[in-house]
């Protein structure tokens, strides 16, 4: 080693030495890094990469070789040989190949190990084959112990070298393993350079076809240059890449941990692969327990503790079936008790599947309360209209001859006093308890629903033609609404009537059966209510006719159909017209004269009422704008009107246009209207009042808080309601009511007012009695505006009355 080091120090040119070095590192670098990305590869890839390191690693050693054969300073004109320069050439890349090869890492640690050594040997052929392509003028002699030494440190610095790249993939590792490569081949030349020694021959002479050591120089250095720096950078820029895919692949990894799914790869055998800790957890199987399991154990395992139904041979091969035909499946399934999972399986290109597994019990819940609020009443949580429908549709389907359907249409009475008097909380309770009780009149095989607001409907199936049982029911169901209801500690008592329809006799449509019993229930409600019908033929036309009068009616503003009469008012202690009280009246076009009776109740249902009460209003000021100043025009006000718009803009409206005196204004009130929101209503009142506006209190003692109210306010009037007046001098009791109220309005200073007064008998006594006013058909019926200035010109009731006579036409009934 000694002499090697004075052969180095004085004998060579230190300037190659530093080059050869140079590229030694250089070569080493490249081979690591080379080599550590093809054990990172797989399948012809890293073929691919152990030829290219086998080739970079092979020339450069062969580089750093000849580089350093060139620095030693000789003066025999040595030249080489280009045969075997080129055969050491192929020799080392060849060796470092099959070394490669065998610690590309599929034989463990040890195969690396020997690998390395094989890469070492390598650079000893090298070595030796290229000191062979020498010519000098003389012979070469070999120290056997020293080319062993030589050997030696090539094979256990290149073993060396590839197990500490392959342990480690960073850049430490890759240094550390660079610089090992590099000692094996330093020490391997410089070594067997020493081992060498040449005796001058005289009669050798060199071969002059050789190649010069300039030539030599310059095309080993420029080649070494051009091929180890481009590996070098292909190589860096590979481990740039490798580094990026590393950040990407531990994102990803975090990305698929953090999966709300689990996700389990497969292989084309069905074994587990690569699975997330979610997909364990969601399993209940331990990481031990599924690496590299098989699809089929885990399913066996499944079905064996009661959690997996199926055949697990039969799933397993209809699922690989599949998957070889790349298509997707989807299976929902319960794996624990009460969590169900959606299984989405989807093959991979390369063979195998990725099995995703969601838990979908939140969610299937989810969906089926959303399913059942779309289907269901949400303040009752009976079926809705959309759900009875269906039902009725379902149990037609099934009938037979023997059997048929029944549908029962329930509308509560006075429900809407009872929610607009007490409030919507209270109606929504009464609902509740109303749909309760309900249920509790039904038989085994009835459903009922809420259709919409205080509408109910009942389905019957299989009652084997007995109408009777209908009826029954029915019976039932208004005895038990009769009944009164305890809602908030306040007693409610409302009703119901019952339109029924059966599909033996109305067709087998569920529309039209339903639409029948809509239409026998709105003919039970205007019978009286409280009772039920069924539907018959006949009542769809009685129906279609309310339709066209409701056309009708909406058509009757615009053609000015609408009329206003006028019926006097009488004051007894003067014999004169204090007052006229305007009544609408509708002259249709093609139907005449149409009762009021027919078309107010169907205004107030939809209601029109509010544009015509507005209407009556303004023409009532305007005809009256005309009439001397001391007689007055009382107009009804609807309970609508009040609820759907603000009556005081409409009143100031009237007076506005018409430039009526407020105080020759009379507005007449039902007490239902007070039941709606007394509070609301009696602050309205009060500011007509203030206006110096009457108001009258009409139908005064047929309600239940009559005298509460004329506390509550100071009524300027109030009409004593003509069923007491019809059976005045017939009956005790209607005298002592009528003689009460009269009493009590002269106490409270209130004027009364009977009204459908028509014989002379009543008149007499409602005269002795002391009653203030009276109105009705024994003085007159209510007139056209063009009939007030002769009603005004007679001079008491009973002129007026003969006067009236002698033009009389047909009129309405006495009530309208």
């Amino acid at each position: 080693m000694f002499q090697s080091l004075t052969c180095l120090t004085f004998q060579h040119d230190w300037r190659l030495v530093a080059l050869a070095a140079a590229v030694c590192c250089l070569a080493s670098l490249v081979t690591i890094s080379l080599f550590q990305r093809a054990l990172a590869a797989g399948g012809p890839e890293r073929w691919i990469w152990l030829g290219l390191d086998s080739a970079a690693a092979g020339y450069g050693i062969w580089a750093t070789h000849f580089i350093a054969i060139l620095a030693y300073q000789d003066s025999l004109g040595s030249r080489y040989q280009f045969s075997l320069t080129m055969i050491s050439l192929l020799a080392v890349i060849l060796i470092t190949f099959a070394g490669l090869i065998i610690a590309r890492g599929e034989y463990g640690s040890r195969g690396v190990a020997i690998g390395g050594a094989i890469a070492g040997l390598g650079i000893a052929v090298m070595h030796f084959t290229g000191m062979a392509a020498l010519d000098l003028p003389g012979r070469v002699t070999w120290s056997a112990p020293i080319v062993v030494a030589a050997v030696a440190f090539g094979i256990v610095f290149g073993s060396g070298a590839l197990v500490v790249a392959a342990s480690r993939n960073n850049w430490q590792a890759t240094l550390a393993a660079a610089a090992l490569l590099t000692l094996a081949i330093l020490l391997t030349h410089f070594t067997g350079m020493e081992a060498m020694h040449f005796v001058l021959d005289p009669a050798l002479a060199v071969n002059p076809a050789s190649l010069s050591r300039e030539a030599l120089s310059a095309f080993v250095a420029g080649l070494a240059g051009i091929i180890l720096s481009a590996c070098l950078v292909a190589a860096l820029r590979e481990r740039q890449s490798k580094d990026i895919l590393q950040q990407q692949k531990v994102l990803l990894d975090r990305a698929i941990e953090n999966l709300s799914q689990g996700v389990c790869i497969y292989d084309a055998d069905g074994c587990v692969t690569f699975f997330n800790k979610r997909y364990s957890h969601m399993t209940g199987f331990s990481d031990a327990s599924l690496k590299g399991r098989s699809l089929m154990d885990l399913l066996k395992q499944r079905q064996v503790s009661g959690e997996f139904h199926q055949d697990p041979e039969t799933y397993f091969t209809n699922l690989v079936a599949r998957m070889r035909a790349r298509k997707s499946n989807v299976t929902v399934m319960e794996i624990f008790p009460a969590r169900t999972f959606r299984v989405t399986d989807n093959p991979m290109p390369e063979g195998g599947w990725v099995t995703t597994l969601e838990d979908i019990t939140d969610w299937q819940s989810a969906q089926t309360q959303i399913s059942h609020m779309s289907r269901h009443d949400t303040l009752t949580d009976l079926p809705n209209r959309n759900h009875f429908r269906d039902l009725v549709e379902q149990a037609l389907l099934h009938t037979t001859k023997q059997s048929q359907v029944v549908v029962l249409s329930i509308g509560l009475d006075h429900f809407k006093d009872v929610n607009e008097s007490l409030g919507r909380p209270i109606g929504d309770d009464l609902l509740k308890a109303v749909g309760h009780r309900l249920t509790g009149c039904l038989r085994a095989g009835d459903t009922i629903a809420r259709l919409g607001g205080d509408e109910f409907a009942i389905v019957q199936m299989n009652i084997e033609l007995r109408p009777a049982s209908v009826s029954t029911l029915a019976g039932k169901i208004i005895d038990e609404m009769g009944k009164p209801f305890e809602i908030q500690g306040h007693q409610v008592i409302i009703g119901a009537s019952i339109g029924i329809s059966v599909q033996s006799n109305d067709g087998c449509d569920p529309d039209q059966l339903m639409i029948n019993a809509d239409i026998a229930l709105s003919l039970a409600k205007e019978n009286g209510r409280g009772a039920y019908r069924f539907f018959e033929t006949g009542m769809d036309a009685v129906a279609q006719a309310r339709r066209l009068l409701l056309i009708d009616l909406h058509a009757a503003l615009t053609r000015d159909e609408f009329l206003v009469y006028y019926q006097p008012i009488y004051r007894l202690d003067t014999d004169r017209i204090m007052c006229f009280e305007a009544l609408v009246r509708w002259n249709h076009p093609l139907r005449g004269m149409i009762s009021p009776a027919n078309f107010i109740p169907l205004a107030e249902e939809t209601g029109l009422i509010v544009p015509i009460g507005d209407w009556v209003l303004r023409q009532a000021c305007i005809d009256a704008a005309s009439w001397p100043k001391d007689i007055s025009v009382a107009v009804n006000l609807s309970t609508v009107q009040f609820k759907n718009c603000d009556p005081i803009l409409s009143v100031m409206a009237a007076l506005s246009q018409s430039g009526l005196a407020p105080k020759r204004l009379e507005l007449e009130i039902t007490e239902s209207l007070l039941l709606q929101d007394s509070d609301t209503t009696l602050g309205i009142l009060h500011k007509f009042r203030e206006l110096d506006i009457r108001i009258s209190l009409d139908d005064f003692g047929t309600g239940y808080s009559s005298l509460s109210y004329l506390r509550s306010f100071p009524f300027d009037k109030i009409k004593i309601d003509q069923s007491f007046i019809r059976e005045l001098g017939s009956t005790t009791d209607s005298m002592a009511i009528v003689r009460a109220i009269i009493g009590l309005g002269k106490n409270l200073g209130i004027t009364t007012l009977a009204e459908g007064v028509e014989t002379t008998e009543q008149l007499a006594l409602l005269r002795k009695k002391g009653c203030d006013e009276v109105q009705g058909y024994l003085f007159s019926k209510p007139r056209p505006s063009a009939d007030v200035e002769a009603m005004l010109a007679q001079k008491g009731l009973f002129q007026l009355k003969t006067a009236m006579e002698a033009h009389e036409v047909a009129e309405f009934p006495k009530s309208a």
